[in-house]
Order: C-alpha cells, then sequence, then structure tokens
C-alpha cells in the first residue's frame, strides 16, 4: 500500500513542479521544507536581474514545468505504466576508498555516488555536488521517492571536503538529513541566490555559506578553486504553489590546471554558448541525462538533449548524472545509458559509464562498460552484443 501511495506522490511532485508534498507531516518534515529568504538575504534576491514580480525567471522563460495539457495524462501514465522504472536487483558497486587514499595521477578526478551526487577531486581539493544520501527525495521519511539502494559509500567515510556545491533546492539535490549530517564539518557551500535560508535553517553557519547570481564567480581563500554560477534552464521551490522563491544554477569548477562544469538540473538553453565562451574548454562535463520526458523536455535534457548541449559546451568527457537512483519519470532506469550508449558516434568525446562509487580520470577513462545490463530481469534490453561506441 505504502509503495502505491509513493508513486502516486511522485506523479502528484512532478505535476506539482517537481516538488514531493509532506504528507504523513511530522516535525522533521516540516522542517524539511526548509525556510523563506528574508531581509539582506532577500534584498539582494530582489537586486537580481533575474528576479521578476516576486520570483525568478530563466534567460528563456518557461511558463510550466509541464507543458499545457500533459499534467493528468502524465499523471496517470506515471502511476500506471508497465516500464521497469527500479532495478529488480541491486546495482554493482564499487568501493571508492581505498582509491581515494592516492592522489590522481592526471591531478582530476571524479565518482559518481548516485543521482547528482559527485565527488571531485581537482589538484588535490575535494569538492562534492549536490549531494543526497536520504532515503527518500522527499520531505517525509515515509512517503516519496525512495532510493534504489543505499549510496556506495555512508556519508561518514567521505574524505575531508574542500566544499560543497549545490545546483538547486529541489528534494533530490537538496537533503535535508545529508546537509545536517555535514554540519558539524568545516567545509563551504556555494549555492544558489536564495537556498542559503535553508542551509542555515537546517544548522549551517553563515559564514560558511557562499550565495552567487548567475555570473558571479567566487574564490575559496586559500586556495586556487573558484566557483562560479552559471545559468541553467530548470526552476525552484520545495511547497506546491511557491514556484520559484530561489535561484537554480549550473556550475563552473576550477582550479589551478583544470576545470570542469556541473549542471544540475537544466532543459536545453542558448546559454550553453555563452557559458563555452566564458570559461571552455572543460576537462569533465557532467550533465543529467535521466528523470526526463516530452511533457517536461522543457526544463531537463534527457541523452538526446545532453549531447547536443556537449557540443554547445565545446565537447569534453561526459560523466552522465542524474539517473539511477530515484524513480522520478516514465522512462526505463537504464534508458538515458542505452540511448546515449546508441547515439555517442565514434570519435566523439569520451562517454564515462562508470559503476556506482567507481573513481574514475578522465584523461585516461576505462573501457565503455555496460554495467548497468548486469542487473537481470530487463524488460526489452537491447543485446548485450551491442557494438562499443
Amino acid at each position: 500500500m505504502k509503495a502505491r501511495w509513493s508513486r502516486w506522490l511522485a506523479a502528484l511532485a512532478l505535476l506539482g513542479g517537481g516538488r514531493a508534498v509532506a504528507v504523513f507531516g511530522t516535525t522533521s518534515g516540516l522542517l524539511g521544507f526548509g525556510r523563506r529568504a528574508s531581509g539582506e538575504r532577500l534584498a539582494r534576491m530582489e537586486a537580481s536581474p533575474h528576479w521578476v514580480d516576486g520570483h525568478f525567471e530563466n534567460t528563456d522563460p518557461v511558463k510550466s514545468p509541464m507543458k499545457p495539457g500533459q499534467g493528468w495524462s502524465t499523471l496517470k501514465a506515471y502511476a500506471t505504466s508497465k516500464e521497469q522504472r527500479e532495478p529488480p536487483a541491486p546495482l554493482p558497486v564499487v568501493d571508492p576508498r581505498a582509491a581515494w587514499m592516492q592522489p590522481p595521477p592526471s591531478g582530476l578526478r571524479a565518482t559518481w555516488l548516485g543521482h547528482s551526487s559527485v565527488l571531485v577531486e581537482l589538484d588535490g581539493y575535494r569538492v562534492l555536488t549536490d549531494p543526497v544520501w536520504g532515503e527518500r527525495a522527499s520531505p517525509s521519511p515515509i512517503i516519496g521517492p525512495k532510493r534504489f539502494q543505499p549510496a556506495p559509500v555512508p556519508l561518514g567515510a567521505l574524505p575531508a571536503l574542500d566544499a560543497v556545491v549545490i545546483s538547486h533546492d529541489h528534494y533530490d539535490h537538496l537533503d535535508l538529513p545529508t546537509i545536517r549530517a555535514l554540519v558539524p564539518g568545516n567545509a563551504p557551500f556555494f549555492v544558489p541566490l536564495g537556498v542559503g535560508a535553508h542551509l542555515e535553517a537546517w544548522g549551517v553557519q553563515r559564514e560558511r555559506i557562499h550565495e552567487l547570481d548567475w555570473w558571479e564567480t567566487r574564490e575559496l581563500p586559500g586556495t586556487p578553486l573558484r566557483f562560479s554560477a552559471t545559468p541553467a534552464r530548470h526552476f525552484s521551490g520545495r511547497i506546491p504553489g511557491d514556484r520559484n522563491p530561489t535561484l537554480w544554477a549550473s556550475w563552473v569548477i576550477a582550479s589551478g590546471h583544470h576545470r570542469v562544469y556541473f549542471s544540475g538540473a537544466t532543459g536545453l538553453t542558448p546559454e550553453f554558448l555563452a557559458i563555452r565562451e566564458r570559461f571552455g574548454p572543460f576537462r569533465l562535463v557532467m550533465l543529467e541525462v535521466g528523470a526526463w520526458n516530452a511533457a517536461w523536455g522543457d526544463i531537463h535534457l534527457g541523452p538526446v538533449n545532453a549531447l547536443a548541449a556537449l557540443e554547445m559546451l565545446g565537447g569534453g568527457p561526459l560523466l552522465p548524472i542524474h539517473w539511477g537512483t530515484f524513480n522520478l519519470t516514465l522512462h526505463a532506469r537504464d534508458e538515458p545509458l542505452e540511448t546515449l550508449s546508441r547515439l555517442a558516434a565514434p570519435g566523439r568525446a569520451p562517454l564515462l559509464t562508470p559503476r556506482l562509487g567507481m573513481a574514475v580520470e578522465p584523461s585516461s577513462p576505462p573501457r565503455w562498460d555496460p554495467w548497468w545490463r548486469e542487473v537481470r530481469g530487463q524488460v526489452g534490453a537491447p543485446d548485450a552484443a551491442s557494438p562499443d561506441p
């Protein structure tokens, strides 16, 4: 019964703008909604050129995350679809802790830890993106999209972090229990405008929070690390009806010798060309490929548009993110990777397909590995002899 409620709740979350609703409300659930900005923080938000009539807007406006007329049909399809959106058995995992004990020879290494959580190592510094270790992408501990399996390592097993980057405030990117677990550390948080209000409500000290508008850059004192908030085509909000109260962003993270791009959640936008012009080329490009559908194609890439975005950004090794962790959409769980594998042309920048927890260096990527096919019970899975792209 609970599983059925979770599916309907996830569907309602899509119609409400990607936000899970806290039914069976608890104190932690209410706190999970976060806090609205006020005072000096709100004044700075209102001074942004992207703040219009009390909320943030995309540079190429999107009236609604869901395309007109798609709502109820999508809701019904989400609750009744027979696609295998969850793995029938645990996905293969690699424990990265031994690899983390040795510095990467190239100076750049990335470990995908599920959904959009990536530990990026640049010139000896460690940056964690969109950390989500919670059991559900929801403000409720008992209802809402549940992760397929635990993260490859416990949060406490991560090496010391130099910074945490957050792309926006949706539940599958900004997670209350994870942030609370990171409070005792001293890593600073780099977030879009307004998101700092949530962090402060959850115990993060104000001096550790750096809130940026699009095209703003902040250096981490005493290090060569630079964090630049760049545009994305998405939206924000943790409560139904509270549309775009905080900014969303993609990020360029740079050190002395390496520069990487992290998309967060975004649709295809001409801003990719401007990002390339200002910051390219990139040694690693992390782009969302999952939880997409034509009904909300304006605010999520999917695999086809991810390849288009990669080209607009100037190419580079592609690490797919935003897939393989939560059931948030209508497509089969491995469809994004199968599509990428089919479309990635020989000679195009390397497609990195590391197993969960596998630490990889973009300069010497491992051989293409369709590991997601190892889980039995796939519905309509392609022939295992499909060619190496």
